[in-house]
């Protein structure tokens, strides 16, 4: 996607200096700051401290974190150190493990002469892979789009609801819930966006900043508006991305995503999952019970971050002195709230068949 007219993806290798380079997230939407991750401990910190976020793009880090750790020190030793401080970053989105494993499984056989350059290729190759998978689920969803607009009036837009950011900020590129906003955006159908806040880090300020960078009508609401808009017949369809799906179709995915579900479902508007297929965990049957529920720093939920009066850029307490705050980074939908999964390779039913009939590979692994 573009910033200012120019192209950019959420991370890029820089061949002349011979390393990674982020769009530093924490500085959006009010700054766009680049900053090159040259150490291990500053992947680390890149993903807890969510200077990269959204699943895909973690996976994606991770990865060449993994081949930085192999330029360093090519060992078996080193090769499982570097695996298990990357996974301890960040314990939600299931794609960090997923491209640490790929990644682990890929160089474990090479020499260790071998590893260095195959990690950097297999790194290339995860983020680039990323961005095609998600130009497909673009594809897909664009067809539910069209749909719906053949439906209504001459000129009045798809009304869409999306909730966090699954922007192309949060994937390599494209972005996995955004991907057929804009698609149906360079389509040429109408289209409007209502952009949720999302508490407690207010990234829906991301998708807002994303859709007016590329000219998308859409308007910043607080999460609570969502049910109002929906009784109200303001809504058409709702589209959220999600940081790990089980293989019977629950949905982990940003706090707050279980509600519009609720919401969506109580007032008959479809609820549509971007699914690229590395968020799916084969190994979990129940969300609720068995996906990890990240806590965050209170003072996510204690403090706004926020352009200041002086031009500066800061957080500001909204909590009185002395009051606590619980901070769960997300919540689980079940899969029967859910009006489909759009993948790479089609739309399906969020359930253990629909999911098994896209991806029977993995289901019978």
């Amino acid at each position: 996607m573009k910033v200012n007219g120019t192209h950019y993806r959420s991370l890029w290798w820089d061949r002349g200096e011979q390393v990674l380079k982020i769009i530093d997230q924490r500085w959006l939407p009010h700054d766009f700051r680049v900053q090159p991750v040259a150490t291990l401990q500053d992947f680390c910190d890149a993903i807890t401290q969510m200077r990269v976020r959204g699943a895909p793009l973690i996976g994606a880090t991770a990865a060449y974190g993994m081949a930085l750790a192999m330029r360093l020190d090519p060992s078996d030793a080193h090769l499982d150190a570097a695996w298990e401080q990357l996974n301890a970053t960040r314990p939600t989105a299931i794609n960090l493990r997923w491209a640490l494993d790929r990644c682990r499984n890929a160089l474990r056989p090479l020499a260790s002469r071998d590893r260095a350059a195959a990690a950097l290729e297999l790194a290339h190759a995860i983020a680039d892979e990323d961005v095609e998978i998600n130009r497909r689920i673009g594809e897909h969803g664009l067809e539910i789009i069209r749909e719906i607009a053949a439906r209504k009036p001459t000129g009045e837009p798809v009304r869409l609801l999306t909730h966090c950011n699954a922007g192309w900020i949060a994937t390599v590129d494209w972005g996995t819930a955004t991907s057929p906003i804009y698609q149906a955006h360079d389509a040429g159908l109408p289209i409007h966006v209502w952009v949720d806040e999302t508490r407690p880090r207010n990234q829906g300020a991301l998708t807002a900043w994303e859709l007016g960078s590329h000219g998308i009508p859409h308007a910043y609401v607080t999460d609570n508006a969502g049910g109002h808009l929906m009784q109200h017949g303001l809504v058409d369809m709702v589209i959220v991305g999600t940081d790990r799906t089980t293989r019977t179709g629950d949905v982990c995915n940003k706090i707050g995503t279980y509600l519009k579900a609720l919401a969506a479902r109580d007032n008959g508007v479809p609820f549509y999952v971007a699914l690229p297929s590395p968020t799916i965990d084969w190994t979990v049957s129940d969300g609720v019970a068995e996906i990890p529920i990240e806590e965050r720093d209170a003072g996510e939920v204690t403090h706004v971050q926020g352009a200041l009066g002086d031009g500066g850029i800061g957080a500001v307490r909204v909590t009185p002195d002395g009051t606590g705050a619980a901070n769960p980074a997300f919540d689980v939908t079940p899969g029967r709230l859910v009006t489909g999964l759009i993948t790479e390779r089609g739309v399906c039913a969020a359930s253990a068949e629909g999911l098994a009939a896209l991806f029977p590979e993995r289901a019978a692994a």
